[in-house]
């Protein structure tokens, strides 16, 4: 139930969709692992790691952290560590929380915020 709340959080269309495909991908490599645990071998891996990278992509641009991802998963046997999670996760984190910048009136700085 967290989960959902959590993805409620999150504004942005693309980034939810981005989380539940992530979410979806690593689920499948985890749940059915005797197709997957051949890493960069299996073709059902590699066709599942292609797709999900392209659609990551399309939906949230490219960005650096899907290379060690991508690198991850034709290890054998790392599919048990969801990756993509991870990812989506890194290049989400900042652009959930990310506002407009503050721009400060002039004057003396203000004081710290714990």
């Amino acid at each position: 139930m967290k989960l959902f709340d959590f993805l409620k959080s999150v504004k942005a269309p693309e980034h939810r969709l981005a989380w539940l495909v992530a979410i979806a991908v690593d689920a499948i490599q985890i749940g059915f692992l005797p197709l997957f645990a051949a890493g960069g071998l299996s073709p059902a891996d590699v066709a599942l790691d292609v797709l999900a990278g392209l659609i990551l992509v399309e939906l949230l641009g490219w960005h650096w952290a899907f290379l060690p991802t991508i690198g991850a998963e034709l290890v054998p046997g790392f599919d048990l560590f969801p990756t993509w999670t991870a990812a989506v996760f890194f290049v989400t984190r900042a652009r959930v929380h990310s506002g407009e910048p503050e721009i400060l009136p002039p004057g003396p700085a203000p004081a710290r915020r714990p």
